[in-house]
């Protein structure tokens, strides 16, 4: 009996050996470092390094538990452009209420995308009022009763198109390549990272996952309701799934929340549940979720911000932006610039046209 379990216990080991090895292996390709290839020599990359180095270096004072080492990026215009000339998600919205044929959409997010499309001619915001939710909102409209996985499909398609402005580019390949070297360095030593943005969750998970190596339930964003199919308006705590027939979950016609400034923070603290120590924004609406990161922290942090100054390669603002680097310095920011930092940002064969 004893020589049975001893072999029992051989025979388990020998798996987990296996099963280890199979994980090492899996790991090892998913965030594979190769380098900062897409980067000049610069403070703000010597300055990661060196936060990095000393924060993953076993026997530093400021040394942090690899389930402690939290990123948080915010999605346009810090992994990715933002001016085309619109948010991605602003452009989504124009086409379906635009040029989907198979769409017929209301006269009031006809207007949401007029607006949209005539800023565009400028490359600027839409000049009105509290236009993050309005957008949101007619989001909501405009594709409720889409499953969530029609919904991602239907945005895929959409990132297949051509990129506004620009030539060699297509809406899914705008990820900025400098930063896809940060994130695969963050995750060759240890960090876990979350995009938190301000736009759709979905379209964000349709954007970054898959060219980010990075879950789907690490992608925090703008949330709409989710329903069943024959809730027909009830509460959920009046509503059980497929009590009204056979269920599908659906997105509603509804705003949950726009994650920005202090949304941002509240959805990190809900959704994470541990304070993280690197912070990677563009904007103001990265504010609230930067001094979160760096207030008061166990750890040692960090709070990256990158301007758009690079007129010639991508859409830039120099005034504005001007105005933040001021702002970013003053509150202890480490200033990322495209212009001076990036080596490519989009790749080769990529060039702006407007």
């Amino acid at each position: 009996m004893r020589m049975v379990r001893v072999r029992a216990a051989a025979a388990v080991a020998a798996v987990m050996i296996v099963v280890q090895s199979l994980v090492l292996v899996s790991c090892a390709t998913i965030g594979k470092f190769n380098g900062f290839a897409n980067w000049n020599k610069c403070e703000s990359l010597d300055a990661l390094k060196s936060y990095v180095e000393s924060v993953t270096s076993a026997g530093s004072p400021d040394y942090i538990p690899i389930g402690d080492r939290i990123a948080v990026f915010d999605m346009d215009g810090t992994l990715c452009g933002e001016l085309f000339p619109e948010y991605i998600e602003y452009m989504l919205l124009a086409h379906r209420c635009l040029d989907d044929k198979d769409y017929v959409a209301s006269p009031d997010l006809v207007n949401v995308a007029k607006q949209i499309k005539e800023s565009g001619v400028t490359y600027t915001t839409p000049k009105v009022s509290g236009f993050d939710l309005i957008h949101a909102n007619a989001q909501a409209k405009a594709f409720a009763g889409l499953t969530p996985e029609e919904f991602i499909s239907y945005v895929g398609n959409f990132l297949e198109k051509d990129a506004q402005g620009f030539e060699g580019l297509k809406y899914r390949d705008s990820i900025y390549k400098p930063m896809v070297d940060v994130v695969r360095y963050l995750q060759s030593r240890g960090f876990t990272i979350y995009v938190v943005s301000g736009s759709d969750r979905m379209i964000c998970r349709a954007l970054v996952c898959d060219q980010l190596d990075i879950p789907s339930n690490q992608v925090i964003g703008m949330d709409v309701t989710l329903v069943a199919t024959n809730q027909n308006g009830k509460d959920g705590l009046d509503y059980q799934f497929n009590d009204g027939g056979k269920d599908k979950l659906v997105r509603g016609d509804s705003l949950m929340i726009k994650n920005l400034k202090m949304n941002k923070v509240l959805n990190i603290a809900q959704e994470i549940g541990k304070q993280p120590v690197l912070s990677f924004g563009n904007s103001s609406g990265d504010v609230s979720m930067h001094e979160y990161v760096t207030s008061n922290n166990k750890y040692k942090s960090m709070a990256f911000m990158l301007v758009a100054d690079d007129a010639g390669r991508d859409q830039a603002y120099m005034e504005e932006t001007n105005k933040r680097i001021a702002q970013w310095q003053k509150r202890g920011y480490t200033i990322i610039s495209m212009k001076n930092d990036f080596k490519t940002i989009y790749g080769e064969g990529v060039r702006k046209t407007l």
